[in-house]
């Protein structure tokens, strides 16, 4: 159920030899992916439960999930990248059932992370769940 999007970061994955290039993608995508506004840095954009800071704010056209992330943390902005590649352009109703901790599994991302990027990772998840739900 993933977007093409995000079967393009498998397959470079599947490409890539060790954990340590893997790394160097996920900043990579990170460095590439356009900055938030600091305008919307705030309060109600912040994701609770990451070690970082973390922004998130939706934005829902034509009944389709996007949006915007940031990070004040290198990998964790590639983190952001890779759950934007995952639920970008996804009808609104079925981004929660995309199964994100199967599909980021396929990256070989839980078993590398330290448990409080895996803390915040899960919740980035549940508030991009969170705020597509409050969109439906």
């Amino acid at each position: 159920m993933a977007t093409q999007a995000f079967e393009d970061i498998a397959e470079t994955f599947d490409f890539l030899d060790d954990w340590e290039e893997r790394y160097r993608h996920v900043i990579e995508l990170g460095r590439a992916m356009p900055p938030m506004d600091p305008a919307l840095q705030v309060p109600a954009t912040k994701v609770e439960g990451c070690a970082s800071q973390v922004w998130i704010m939706p934005r829902i056209e034509n009944g389709r999930f996007d949006f915007q992330g940031d990070s004040d943390a290198m990998i964790v902005r590639g983190l952001i990248a890779v759950l934007h590649a995952l639920y970008s352009d996804v009808p609104v109703a079925e981004v929660g059932r995309i199964d994100a901790q199967a599909e980021l599994a396929r990256l070989g991302l839980d078993e590398h992370l330290s448990s409080q990027r895996s803390n915040g990772l899960r919740a980035m998840i549940q508030r991009i769940r969170q705020l597509s739900a409050d969109a439906a």
